[in-house]
């Protein structure tokens, strides 16, 4: 009898030590087959750890480590993304921005830094201040006069001066845009004046009180140099369409001219009747500016010279 059971002792021994020797060896293949990675957590204070994980999410593995996200902060890369070996995860304001530079492309088309550098360069701006010569204008005059004559220079013409603000934007060193600031005239252009001569008979030829009349019905006053603008910011700087007189630019109605003339005064110009209510840094002198609707029409009248005088 106490065979038996020492017998039966010893197969309960054997039976335990066989359970536990298969459990060993069971731990140790599930460790052999689980892979662990070694991952980096940075966080927002700039404390960094070092964690030996088998999750494989951001958010598996921070939470496999007690590690909870305020309602301001973000990971990058995000919670949802799988985390390989070699990648850390950093603890972030959700307002931070981290730029990352894609190397290749789907196609396979690789990318360099100094390419996406050059693309992206920062743009400068400059003042730069330029003095720009002003041609001077040829006008010409007829006259009546009786035998062979020739051209007569009245009045020999002038290059003026202006002085150009420009604000210039670069990109690398290369000039990508150009705008006027102010103008600023220097030195008015002294027009050329040429007298072209037309040879008439003695018998053709008026009374001279008839010519004298007629010349003054002509010309109606002194010449001004006569130019257009509209209301757009090339013209103006502005778009609000008020003058600097505070009424509303009206085209057919409206001019810019020099302090000589007060806000109110009637000019005819050219045979038709506009009234001064704007002003202009570059209207001085013998310039005057009438108000247009577009920028098409300044562009399309041009400079004119034409007689101008004040209507009382």
């Amino acid at each position: 009898m106490k065979n038996e059971e020492k017998a039966s002792i010893s197969i309960m021994k054997i039976i335990c030590i066989s359970i536990i020797l298969i459990l060993i060896s069971g731990i140790g293949v599930l460790a052999v087959n689980t892979k662990l990675n070694d991952v980096k957590i940075t966080l927002q204070n700039g404390y960094e750890m070092t964690v030996l994980t088998s999750k494989s999410t951001v958010s598996e593995i921070l939470e496999e480590n007690n590690i909870v996200l305020e309602e301001n902060q973000k990971t990058i890369p995000n919670l949802d993304s799988e985390i390989t070996e070699g990648q850390d995860i950093k603890i972030t304001d959700k307002s931070y921005n981290e730029v990352q530079i894609a190397k290749i492309s789907e196609e396979g088309a690789q990318t360099t830094l100094d390419q996406l550098l050059e693309n992206y360069a920062p743009i400068t701006e400059k003042i730069v201040v330029e003095q720009v010569t002003i041609p001077f204008e040829t006008i010409t005059k007829n006259s009546t006069t009786t035998g062979n004559t020739t051209n007569k220079i009245l009045q020999e013409g002038k290059d003026g001066l202006k002085e150009v603000t420009y604000k210039i934007k670069y990109q690398n060193d290369v000039e990508i845009e150009k705008t006027v600031i102010s103008e600023k005239v220097i030195t008015e252009p002294v027009n050329k004046i040429v007298q072209v001569s037309k040879v008439t008979t003695r018998s053709s030829t008026l009374p001279r009180t008839t010519t004298a009349s007629a010349t003054t019905a002509s010309t109606g006053g002194a010449v001004y140099k006569i130019t257009a603008y509209c209301p757009c910011s090339k013209c103006c700087g502005k778009t609000t369409g008020r003058t600097a007189s505070g009424t509303r630019a009206t085209a057919g109605r409206t001019v810019a001219a020099s302090a000589q003339f007060a806000f109110g005064t009637k000019l005819n110009i050219g045979g038709h009747i506009y009234t001064v209510e704007d002003r202009g840094g570059a209207i001085n002198g013998n310039k005057i500016d009438i108000f247009v609707n577009s920028h098409a029409e300044a562009l399309q009248w041009g400079v004119r010279y034409l007689p101008v005088s004040v209507v009382n």
